[in-house]
């Protein structure tokens, strides 16, 4: 309160309870909602990992005059918490110097609760990729169960969804204007509780095909918990309502109440995205953590976001579910300006290691034609091979990387963000400018797999797309004088692959003398369609839903991550006995084509 005081201030408007350190920086979502509605003119505190073990934390800045924004913060809680093998996790990267424990597991549903106790009758609204990732009922991984819409659980009045400037920004005004929380249900990019007579209402008309404007009929949460045939289909369903210009108001009931979801928002256009990152941010951690660092703030406080959104439409990815298909990219002024900004940092001493987004040279990328792109229902515009119809043309993201590398005090730049490799290789140009001016000796790329199969699964190009491209890439670098490598990341245990298809990957990196460091092993994230296939066993996107193959286990979790490290004398014991249940025992042995050395006579596995 001695910093509300010091604003001028005798109470707020807003406060934002976030499971994330307060780092004053835009890649920390829940700050730059609160820079985005101080800017508007509210007073707003932010509570950052209070202590949910009571109340009090939760009162310490008063009782907002208008509502409590409850957010868990950049990650949903569970996958901050806990591995792909349910193991705790070291270190938690959002938290002053790294600790592990800050926030509680649902971090939503926990502090939503809290704030309610502290002050009851303020109203609660949810935002944050976990709350986005969580609105309707869905498989939750790590309690291997289908949970209710986080809404119901929270108890809250209203949950935003996907990037929350807009709908957060009309709540406000609107509770500020006199309206009662209860009657903001026509906000886009928002869900609120409806009751079993309005749900009966809407559900008179359920059809897949609305043309009467009433709303989608999602099967009831008893339904799709009861049956993964029909959670499957619901999970069809709400996909192909994601878009925002043609994305249709959803329903879904649990119990005696309903869920009613709003369209998505609109995407913000560019004048809207250079106002957003020109806010005045500190770019640094809350003095109160001392010299305790945030893991996450080094990672990126020297890095500038050009743009948000992916239209890539990977199934095992929740960055469209919740940034949106629509690439919303800034100006190269606001890039600039944000470049003096961080030259201003007093340890900045000329490397930008990151200019990009979810997908780097997705940059100012979009349909060419306004109508087919409000008409459009496809899931992805690059797979199963690049739309005719979006434009793929590198010269924006080619003239950004010009300027950032040649403004006044900046030495080096660098893409860490993703690379979509196969828009990548249609600009020769932009092979060649990455691999000259913006690779530091190692360029990560996330090919995944090699299997045509399990790819369709993942909705990824085939393996000769990452094989052309890394030939232009070593082309390039080779013109530029350069020794570089591309560094690329691999799946392990993603629906449809088995242990076969391991063994065929496992092969192919030998082949070519690939040893990853970095093997993710499959994380089925809240309302992903790769979630959908790991629970259900189908695939929801054919017709009829076709079966995939699922490794449930953890031990052929392990089994599967080991054959990629099969290079690691760590890993061999649980690579021998993946190869044993694969049918391939020959790839054991000393000769050149064997994965893995015979073991001690008599070893155990671990």
């Amino acid at each position: 309160m001695e910093e509300v005081h010091a604003r001028g201030w005798d109470a707020l408007d807003i406060i934002i309870v976030s499971g994330d350190a307060y780092v004053d920086h835009p890649a920390f979502g829940p700050v730059l909602i609160a820079r985005f509605l101080e800017a508007r003119g509210f007073r707003v505190g932010l509570i950052a990992q209070p202590d949910w073990h009571s109340a009090a934390d939760f009162a310490r800045l008063g009782r907002p005059r208008l509502f409590f924004g409850i957010t868990a913060g950049n990650l949903d809680s569970m996958l901050n918490r806990l591995t792909a093998q349910k193991k705790v996790r070291a270190e938690d990267q959002y938290s002053p110097g790294g600790r592990a424990g800050s926030r509680p597991d649902r971090a939503s549903i926990v502090y939503a609760n809290r704030a309610r106790e502290a002050f009851p009758g303020v109203p609660i609204v949810l935002g944050g990729i976990e709350a986005s990732l969580r609105r309707i009922a869905h498989y939750d991984y790590w309690s291997d169960n289908v949970r209710r819409s986080i809404l119901i659980d929270a108890k809250a009045d209203l949950l935003v969804f996907g990037m929350g400037e807009r709908p957060v920004w009309e709540i406000a005004r609107r509770l500020a204007a006199g309206e009662h929380v209860s009657s903001l249900r026509d906000i886009r990019g928002t869900c609120y509780a409806v009751s079993g007579d309005e749900c009966a209402l809407l559900e008179a008309h359920e059809s897949e095909v609305v043309s009467d404007g009433r709303a989608v009929v999602l099967p009831s949460y008893e339904a799709v918990a009861a049956s993964k045939p029909t959670y499957a289909l619901a999970a069809r369903r709400f996909h192909h309502e994601t878009s925002a210009f043609n994305g249709r108001p959803l329903l879904q009931r649990h119990g005696d109440r309903g869920v009613f979801y709003n369209p998505p928002a609109l995407p913000l256009d560019e004048a809207e995205m250079d106002a957003l990152y020109d806010l005045p941010f500190n770019r640094a951690p809350h003095p109160s953590y001392g010299t305790d660092g945030v893991p996450a703030f080094e990672t990126v406080k020297h890095s500038v976001v050009t743009m948000r959104g992916c239209f890539g439409g990977c199934t095992f990815c929740s960055i469209t579910e919740h940034e949106g298909r629509v690439i919303q990219s800034r100006s190269a002024d606001s890039v600039l300006r944000e470049l003096r900004e961080i030259r201003r940092m007093d340890d900045f001493r000329g490397t930008i290691t990151d200019l990009g987004g979810p997908t780097a040279n997705m940059y100012k990328m979009r349909c060419k034609d306004p109508a087919i792109e409000a008409a459009c229902r496809r899931l992805s515009c690059v797979y199963p091979g690049v739309c005719e119809n979006l434009g793929t043309d590198h010269t924006p993201v080619i003239d950004l990387m010009k300027k950032v590398r040649e403004a006044e005090g900046v030495r080096r730049v660098f893409i860490a963000s993703g690379v979509r490799y196969d828009l990548a290789q249609l600009s020769p140009q932009y092979v060649r400018e990455l691999a000259a001016h913006h690779t530091g000796g190692q360029l990560s790329v996330a090919p995944e797999h090699v299997s045509e199969d399990v790819l369709s699964k993942m909705k990824k190009p085939g393996a000769e797309s990452y094989e052309r491209f890394a030939e232009q890439f070593a082309c390039a670098s080779k013109e530029a004088g350069k020794e570089q490598y591309l560094i690329p990341y691999y799946i392990s245990g993603h629906p449809g692959s088995t242990l076969a298809e391991m063994v065929e990957l496992a092969l192919y990196l030998k082949r070519r003398g690939l040893r990853p460091r970095q093997v993710q092993d499959f994380i089925p994230t809240p309302m992903s369609l790769a979630a959908t296939m790991y629970w259900t066993g189908l695939d929801p996107l054919t017709q009829p839903m076709r079966p995939v193959y699922t490794a449930r286990g953890l031990r052929e979790k392990k089994q599967q991550k080991a054959l990629l490290m099969y290079w690691d004398p760590a890993h061999h014991d649980l690579a021998r006995e993946a190869l044993v249940a694969a049918g391939r025992p020959e790839l054991i042995g000393v000769r050149p084509e064997c994965l893995v050395p015979p073991g001690p006579p008599g070893r155990s596995v671990n």
